[in-house]
């Protein structure tokens, strides 16, 4: 297969050598709407993934169409589902799709069938959360557990936590809330004596995540949990599960109710679809529900195998990010999801997207010559409008904007004012700021005046359930995955995160010089 950087790909030279298209002479007037109407990419459970918008036209689609083809994007795709080793820098399978469902051949790993290795752990995590919810699983006075909480940190916090937070209000109105979920994460002390300050320990359910069993911050926090469940006078191993390996000292740990595992083929911020997020929200909604979130993943992932990338919306929003990338020039990405529901569904996409892609040697360890992953940020709207959007607007920095909207509230409850619900308002929202930021704005008044040409997507759902979130999420793992592809680069490793660490634990043990020595004496450690 061809493992190229991109500035050996003969489709990259003659992409930089495509005019480029203003997006402001494009939208505005009948061309907008025609490209409104044409500049589409139907998605699964009736999304659809709409970039009139951006900085390209059709000969540039042509160029980028050329580009997957050159850089066999899908064969790529189909090799990390069917098994290669494709995080080159561990060595390791990359299977977070294979949660979801079977795209290709038996993975078989050591004897084991990955397949029916995640799958089992989904039934055992099922069953477990059944004898929750009726009774049969208890406290020590045969009492229900009321609350989970999850002790975990990265990507077993913000991935779980974006889609409980995108899910709770859905689950409520839909009689689907079976437990309330809360997040410990941070090694700030603060952060679990908050959760744990009023809380009802005597009916709480912790999980505690972590794949060695050794990860400092979660330890810390765990010890912090069973330090209140005995201060409580309550036994910690009746109030605590753990997701872990099957080789970590947390397996089979007489500590703990019971242990449900992952593997070494599922990085962090990919694994809200293994047992990490299975667990707590499985607990929280009913295994049914989080059933529904993987099937919606599971159509996105076979949406993503389609090698027209005017038919497959993953690889699409991948390429034109490339495009803007490494041929515009923009740094930056905003993530702007129109509902409250996904309010910390950026901050999720920011570890997705800056852990995987931030990288400077590709896959083989070798420098590359141009720039890779973008910076993510976002907000909610239309929050964001009253707070950044000014220098969206009008400043000099052009930064692509992905929207994300639904014709539907997930509560359903809604006033009329002025001749409009509020889910009307906001979506008319949505659909105005793309048009400003596109078509800007003439005036005399130099500030008054919008210059537009702000390149911009949307995707588009009827309403925010489980199906179209799990769609949502599988949309930006495989656009991440597939720019990654393009790039290079290996998305599946995250070796800046552990310099911090190592550093941290020479601080800890007194074992420091330079400037580490001062810094520790200014905070006193």
């Amino acid at each position: 297969m061809n493992w190229k950087n991109l500035d050996e790909l003969k489709a990259f030279d003659a992409l930089k050598n495509t005019e480029p298209v203003n997006v402001r002479d494009v939208m505005t007037g009948s061309n907008g709407a025609d490209r409104v109407k044409n500049y589409s990419v139907p998605m699964a459970e009736g999304m659809a993934y709409n970039y009139a918008a951006k900085a390209v036209d059709d000969k540039i689609l042509d160029q980028l169409q050329a580009l997957a083809d050159e850089a066999e994007l899908t064969q790529k795709y189909a090799a990390l589902y069917n098994g290669e080793v494709i995080n080159t820098g561990e060595k390791r399978l990359v299977l977070h799709h294979l949660c979801r469902s079977q795209l290709g051949k038996d993975v078989v790993v050591d004897g084991v069938n990955k397949r029916e290795f995640y799958t089992t752990q989904q039934h055992r995590i099922a069953e477990f959360a059944n004898k929750v919810h009726s009774g049969e699983l208890t406290n020590e006075k045969g009492e229900p557990y009321k609350i989970v909480v999850q002790i975990g940190i990265g990507g077993s916090d913000l991935g779980p936590r974006a889609i409980y937070l995108a899910l709770e209000n859905w689950a409520k109105v839909n009689n689907k809330l079976k437990m309330e979920a809360k997040f410990i994460s941070n090694v700030d002390p603060d952060d679990a004596s908050a959760v744990l300050y009023g809380l009802d320990v005597e009916h709480a359910l912790f999980i505690l995540v972590s794949k060695s069993g050794t990860t400092l911050e979660t330890l810390t926090n765990g010890a912090f949990v069973q330090d209140a469940l005995k201060k409580a006078g309550l036994d910690p191993a009746k109030h605590m599960i753990a997701v872990t390996s099957e080789t970590s000292p947390l397996a089979k740990n007489e500590g703990f109710m019971d242990a449900f595992y992952m593997d070494d083929y599922i990085g962090g911020r990919y694994s809200t679809s293994s047992a990490v997020g299975c667990a707590v929200l499985s607990l929280a909604f009913g295994p049914d529900v989080y059933a529904d979130f993987l099937n919606g993943a599971a159509k996105a992932d076979e949406t993503a195998k389609d090698p027209d990338i005017r038919k497959n919306a993953a690889l699409l929003d991948a390429l034109i990010g490339v495009y803007e990338r490494n041929v515009l020039g923009y740094d930056t990405t905003a993530v702007l999801p129109y509902s409250q529901a996904l309010s910390r569904f950026p901050a999720h996409l920011q570890q997705l997207d800056m852990e995987s892609n931030g990288k400077s040697v590709n896959r083989y360890g070798d420098p590359v010559n141009y720039v890779t992953g973008p910076i993510i940020f976002g907000e909610p709207g239309t929050n964001g409008q009253h707070s950044f959007y000014q220098l969206l607007h009008q400043g000099k920095t052009i930064v692509p904007l992905q929207f994300v909207g639904f014709k539907e509230s997930q509560m359903g409850n809604d006033v009329v004012i002025e001749g409009s619900t509020s889910q009307k308002k906001l979506c008319a929202n949505v659909s105005a700021q793309i048009v400003a930021f596109a078509c800007g704005k003439d005036d005399d008044n130099p500030n008054k005046r919008f210059d537009g040409g702000r390149p911009s997507s949307v995707i588009i759902g009827e309403k925010l359930t489980p199906a179209s979130l799990g769609t949502l999420l599988a949309h930006f793992e495989n656009k991440v995955m597939y720019q990654g592809f393009t790039w290079n680069i290996n998305s599946f490793d995250q070796e800046g995160v552990q310099l911090g660490k190592v550093l941290a634990k020479r601080v800890l043990a007194h074992d420091t010089d330079g400037a580490l020595a001062v810094y520790s004496d200014l905070f006193e450690i």
